[in-house]
């Protein structure tokens, strides 16, 4: 049977999962070889002209509604780009993505905020940006600024803002997404410990309400918490897709610390 007919017969991805097939991303080494706008529709162009690299290539996997997915790996090897694709505000040379759902996408937790307006309008443009009705944040906008822990800010530049502040009101808005898919990028290494509970117990209520969850972390601790299956991603290839402690054992038998 060909390969297209296969793909036309594939079951439909459920609200909260997630297809990826034979996903490749190319990027320039440099800004002076940087792509031009005609290279982006380009084509399945596999190879690598001068001055490129592939981030990720030949990736394939599926998810299921409210499994929890830890992507394992060392620093350059895709990860973040895998989920920059999930999230959609990155698309793949080659290959599909096929998302089922809203994301809600903790990854450079505090791009998207604008410096010269307070923490209130912050909270209002980012949340409804990713679709949170007025009303609705009205109606949740204490909670989001109890959570954050600055309640003396709100009428305060983002700008003067310390960055553990920042990243404590990006989180409070971000996690309070009603969205099916939960995207982590190494955010939970970052905050005092208490805040970093905050974080931990407000993921755990996300997963017991049936989310899917995609993390990122070097932390083994944050991995084996949060989730049951993991990616090993190594110089942009798809290694191991695995039970999270085979995948952390592989990880570090090939890369002893």
């Amino acid at each position: 049977m060909a390969h297209d007919q296969l793909e036309q017969r594939a079951a439909p991805v459920a609200v909260g999962g997630m297809r990826v097939q034979d996903v490749g991303i190319r990027f320039k080494r440099n800004r002076q070889s940087r792509r031009n706008f005609k290279d982006l529709f380009a084509g399945k162009d596999r190879r690598a002209r001068p001055g490129e690299f592939w981030a990720l290539h030949d990736v394939s996997f599926e998810v299921k509604p409210g499994e929890s997915i830890g992507v394992v790996g060392r620093n350059g090897q895709g990860k973040s780009t895998l989920l920059k694709l999930v999230a959609q505000v990155m698309f793949p040379d080659t290959g599909r993505v096929e998302v089922n759902g809203g994301v809600a996408p903790l990854i450079e937790i505090t791009g998207g905020f604008v410096n010269d307006l307070t923490v209130r309008d912050n909270v209002y443009l980012t949340a409804g940006l990713h679709g949170m009705p007025r009303r609705e944040i009205d109606e949740t906008f204490d909670e989001i600024i109890e959570f954050a822990g600055i309640g003396d800010f709100i009428d305060t530049p983002y700008k003067h803002l310390s960055s553990g502040m920042k990243v404590r009101i990006a989180f409070a808005v971000i996690s309070r997404l009603e969205e099916p898919i939960l995207l982590v990028d190494e955010v939970l290494a970052v905050g005092d410990k208490a805040f970093r509970e905050k974080c931990f117990t407000r993921i755990d209520e996300l997963l017991a309400g049936g989310r899917t969850l995609f993390l990122v972390s070097h932390s083994e601790r944050d991995l084996l918490r949060f989730c049951t299956r993991g990616l090993y991603l190594d110089k942009g290839a798809l290694v191991l897709d695995a039970p999270i402690q085979d995948v952390i054992d592989r990880y570090n038998a090939d890369y002893p610390s």
